[in-house]
């Protein structure tokens, strides 16, 4: 009788000994195995692609140390949650010595409060946390909470790693070991997993299923064949929701409408939320467009506004006039590089005292001491424009935004070396 319980779920090892890849960080010898044999376990994160085993890793170190563990995503979790786990991890230190394991999927979906809510309990030790990201932890993970964790990358399964995790299936799955399975060919089961364990599984399974009998022969025909009559595997809630949507992303910002389009098919012919296909293209229209034409940030949220209005099947349309209008578009990530350099910037030199002349000064005691003094208000001059410094001093003349390469952006940067002159020579 075939399992309800899907065959990645069954194949899901509870010790080291079992656990498939990532021996660069728990092979013999390697750093994170050694800190679980010792117990000496800090707080870390897990970054890698979906599917080469951050949650069973998890697992796995908890079951080891034999410690407490809780699980939140950060799909659907929020504070109260977080501090319900601390509170119960705090019950739970009154009566053992070892502290809990938090296990948080998708940490990068947390919110930046949501983050600092467990600065405290992973400061002081009351929990142990394990993050797990998809997303760079450097961009998406805040710098207070990234500075008390250990970061562990995790990389694609390699085809020896996949290979050993279909041979164990057959040979030790309660359901698969009752058939007689013949791999003859398995490029295409490898090419179609791109490295992703639970992927290659899920595949192998509805391969297998969809055959039946006895005996099951698998060859690359038969696995293209299976697969294209299942197209729906784009999951949104799952692994293949990130490779789409990277891969349609990627596509408007090269300027390929008919990629663009393409993927967006294949979100909406698998019931991706149009509202997150619009959130996307919000943020793609500040992020790669830019001020290589400010309209594109209007187009997209006006998309999101009319899809939220209409929904399917109808806002198909709407994403499809968006979607093509930002792909043929000029092109321009000045205003993020900006941003993230200002960012760094900020990080870098901490708290800089905003200089006395660009100070509000309600009071008369700010006035009597300097607050505002000197101010040259711009639209009292010729063309609305008077050179003064508007940076700390410390950082005066440092430049964050250098205007893109197209023709918006070249009238932009000529038009600032016109009032600054060499202060804006990029």
């Amino acid at each position: 009788m075939q399992n309800t319980v899907p065959l990645a779920e069954r194949m899901r090892p509870t010790s080291l000994d079992n656990y498939i890849g990532q021996k660069h960080i728990v092979g013999e010898g390697a750093i994170l195995r050694n800190a679980i044999a010792s117990n000496l376990l800090p707080s870390i994160i897990l970054w890698g692609p979906p599917g080469v085993g951050k949650t069973t890793l998890a697992n796995i170190i908890a079951h080891q140390l034999k410690r407490p563990f809780y699980a939140l995503s950060a799909i659907n979790s929020g504070v109260k949650d977080i501090r319900e786990v601390i509170d119960k991890a705090k019950g739970n230190g009154m009566f053992q010595q070892n502290n809990p394991i938090l296990f948080i999927d998708e940490i990068h979906r947390f919110s930046k409060s949501q983050q600092d809510s467990l600065l405290g309990a992973v400061e002081k030790g009351t929990v142990t946390l394990i993050g797990a990201t998809t997303e760079n932890p450097s961009f998406e993970v805040i710098s207070a909470l990234l500075s008390r964790c250990q970061v562990y990358i995790l990389k694609h399964l390699d085809k020896d790693d996949l290979l050993a995790m279909l041979d164990l299936a057959i040979k030790t799955d309660s359901y698969l070991k009752t058939k007689n399975i013949i791999i003859t060919e398995n490029e295409a089961l490898l090419r179609l997993s791109g490295g992703d364990g639970r992927k290659l599984l899920n595949i192998f399974e509805l391969v297998v299923n969809t055959m039946g009998g006895e005996t099951i022969e698998i060859t690359n025909e038969k696995v293209a064949t299976i697969v294209q009559q299942n197209i729906a595997i784009y999951d949104k809630a799952g692994e293949n929701h990130y490779d789409i949507i990277s891969a349609f992303i990627k596509s408007i910002r090269g300027s390929d409408p008919n990629a663009a389009v393409y993927w967006l098919a294949r979100m909406i012919e698998g019931g991706e939320d149009p509202l997150f296909i619009a959130r996307r293209l919000v943020i793609l229209a500040s992020e790669d467009v830019g001020n290589a034409n400010p309209t594109a940030l209007v187009i997209a949220n006006n998309c999101f506004q009319a899809v939220n209005v209409i929904g399917y099947p109808e806002s198909r349309i709407i994403l499809s006039q968006a979607v093509t209008y930002l792909a043929t578009s000029a092109k321009s990530n000045a205003a993020y590089k900006a941003i993230e350099s200002a960012l760094e910037a900020v990080r870098n030199s901490g708290d800089l005292p905003v200089p006395l002349h660009l100070r509000n000064a309600p009071t008369k005691l700010m006035k009597d001491i300097g607050y505002g003094e000197n101010y040259k208000y711009a639209h009292g001059f010729e063309n609305n424009f008077i050179h003064q410094d508007y940076l700390p001093e410390s950082i005066n003349g440092m430049k964050f935004y250098e205007p893109g390469n197209n023709a918006r952006e070249k009238e932009m940067r000529e038009y600032l070396k016109k009032l600054w002159g060499t202060k804006y020579n990029y």
